[in-house]
């Protein structure tokens, strides 16, 4: 028979300086699939976990009326008492994980149009005065379950608003302000335009003088026909606004232009053909 893993990680485990020692109920026969030395300790371990014996009786893949017959053998003394104790610490950890829920709510997943949207925080009221009642009976219930009066919903009320209050505040704080997300912006747009700067940098150090005579030609050509078109002015603008993937017009350390924005041809260089040219032949 292949008995299930234990699923101690749907679990909140005890530490295990909690959990109560007992000796062992002695069987007659031992079983590999009985309730063995081992197998009840990681009962109680179980119990003290979850605070139900059904759950308990899972974990270890017995039956539960299997652990109640345990429970009524002779010499199972320590073992009853442990059980008392594991239940009381299960309920124990329930209270907690409740009182948790009561306080900061849970978070419930909001869906629009079948699509997972966000998320919201709810709060159970009922579940709080459970709790207030359980915890603090003289105050709140006098001893016995009762319904909200107009003080306990005013008080109630005053609670619930401190703690939204705490809440948001808590958030606001773990949550970046408008003017740091810019500048973080900002750092990564300027790391990133020095980085871009200095690949342009490399890419024309790398140039042998020929082709950057040529590009400086080519620039010059350029806005020539930019010139005579009249769009020299809006071609500037453009250049000085976005960045061109390309060096510049005038690069580092690089001569100037001539003052009319051409320069003398290159020996051997060719003459860029026109349509108006004559002697153009399609």
């Amino acid at each position: 028979m292949t008995r299930k893993a234990d699923p101690r990680t749907a679990r909140l485990p005890v530490p295990a300086g909690e959990l109560p020692q007992f000796t062992p109920v002695p069987r007659q026969t031992s079983r590999h699939d009985g309730w063995t030395p081992e197998r009840q300790r990681n009962f109680i371990e179980a119990l003290a976990d979850t605070g139900s014996v059904d759950a308990a009786c899972r974990a270890v893949d017995m039956s539960q009326p299997g652990a109640y017959l345990l429970r009524r053998q002779p010499g199972a003394e320590s073992f009853r008492e442990a059980w008392e104790k594991a239940l009381d610490l299960g309920v124990q950890r329930i209270e907690d994980v409740a009182m948790d829920r009561a306080l900061n709510g849970v978070e419930v997943p909001v869906y629009s149009y079948g699509k997972l949207v966000g998320t919201r925080r709810t709060y159970n009221d009922r579940l709080l005065m459970f709790m207030l009642r359980n915890r603090a009976p003289g105050r709140f219930a006098d001893g016995r379950a009762k319904g909200l009066s107009a003080v306990d919903q005013m008080q109630l009320d005053r609670i619930k608003k401190q703690w939204i209050k705490e809440h948001e505040a808590q958030r606001a704080a773990s949550t970046p302000s408008p003017v740091e997300v810019r500048a973080s912006i900002e750092r990564k747009v300027e790391a990133l335009r020095q980085q871009v700067e200095a690949e342009r940098r490399r890419e024309w150090d790398a140039l042998s003088d020929e082709t950057r005579a040529a590009w400086e030609h080519f620039e010059a050509l350029k806005a020539r026909d930019l010139s005579e078109r009249g769009l020299l002015e809006s071609y500037d603008r453009r250049a000085t606004s976005e960045p061109q993937g390309r060096p510049p017009a005038a690069p580092y350390g690089a001569e100037p232009s001539e003052p009319d924005g051409s320069r003398p041809a290159l020996e051997g260089e060719n003459k860029i053909r026109r349509l108006k040219d004559d002697g153009w032949h399609l």
